[in-house]
């Protein structure tokens, strides 16, 4: 076996990344890192997941510095930033044998409204093509604002190897449910996707590709390409809204994008749903 590999099936432990060669995965305050198996690359069947655990139980009498209550929400928010967006993961796949790795990732899965979208990315494994995105502050789409998605999805479509957008629609989430149209939507992106992958880092979910892929929790925060594929979907479905703001202009899609805020449901209320809109969903069903 070549000297750094690590045989397939072996159990790799999360440790800081100067610490092992193989699966590696940062430790930090508040969390623990489950022992994650690396897979055989060539083994189409071969699936494992990356997880992160949390504790989101709150005490009920935990304040805040202001002295109000803090909620699970807001504590699993702070958690957020503090993870590290690395090409981690993708390295411990190339150790395993992977040379064309794609991040997968969705939008849109808990909105109202339009489409669930779903992006697959593939970024040169390259130090230096890494560095440059992680330096312009690559992560998670949702932990960015509009501007800043915009420039580094320009940057993603610029340097990537290749990439695919996937939509499902309304309707069809409608009759398959959110869950099923997500993984649907996933994996339309990677069948896309030139070049094809020989293995997919997933954000939260495993598809039914016969590539082998890695479920990783947190994925769009932990792994660059995952990162890429999240910004990429949001910038699309942005776009997309925006658009349609003007063929349903009593909505206010331009500005929640489909999401179930307030003034969405008020609208539904008032004028009822549009064909575009998710009739299964709560908040819109009568």
């Amino acid at each position: 076996m070549p000297q750094g590999q690590i045989a397939p099936g072996a159990w790799a432990t999360a440790v800081p990344i100067h610490m092992h060669r193989g699966l590696c995965l940062r430790r930090m305050s508040g969390q623990s890192a489950y022992r994650t198996p690396v897979p055989s690359v060539g083994d189409s069947k071969s699936e494992y997941t990356v997880a992160v655990k949390v504790d989101t139980k709150i005490p009920s009498k935990k304040k805040s510095s202001t002295g109000k209550a803090v909620s699970a929400a807001a504590k699993k928010r702070r958690m957020l930033l503090t993870l590290e967006c690395t090409d981690a993961h993708e390295r411990a796949a190339q150790l395993a044998g992977a040379q064309c790795i794609a991040g997968v990732d969705e939008v849109g899965r808990g909105c109202l409204f339009g489409p669930v979208v779903a992006a697959a990315v593939v970024l040169p494994q390259d130090e230096s093509v890494m560095a440059a995105l992680r330096g312009a502050g690559l992560k998670d789409s949702k932990q960015l604002k509009e501007p800043e998605r915009e420039r580094l999805a320009a940057m993603v479509r610029a340097c990537a190897l290749g990439y695919a957008l996937a939509e499902v629609d309304a309707a069809t989430i409608d009759r398959i449910n959110i869950y099923q149209a997500t993984r649907l939507a996933m994996l339309r992106a990677v069948e896309q996707l030139q070049p094809q992958p020989d293995h997919l880092l997933v954000d939260a979910m495993q598809i039914e590709s016969t590539c082998s892929q890695t479920k990783i929790i947190y994925g769009d925060a932990l792994s660059l390409s995952i990162a890429a594929a999240s910004v990429v979907a949001k910038v699309h479905r942005d776009a997309m809204m925006r658009a349609l703001d003007a063929e349903y202009p009593a909505y206010g899609l331009a500005r929640h994008k489909g999401y179930g805020t307030a003034a969405h449901r008020r609208a539904i209320a008032e004028h009822g749903p549009t064909p575009l809109h998710r009739m299964s969903f709560a908040g819109v069903k009568r």
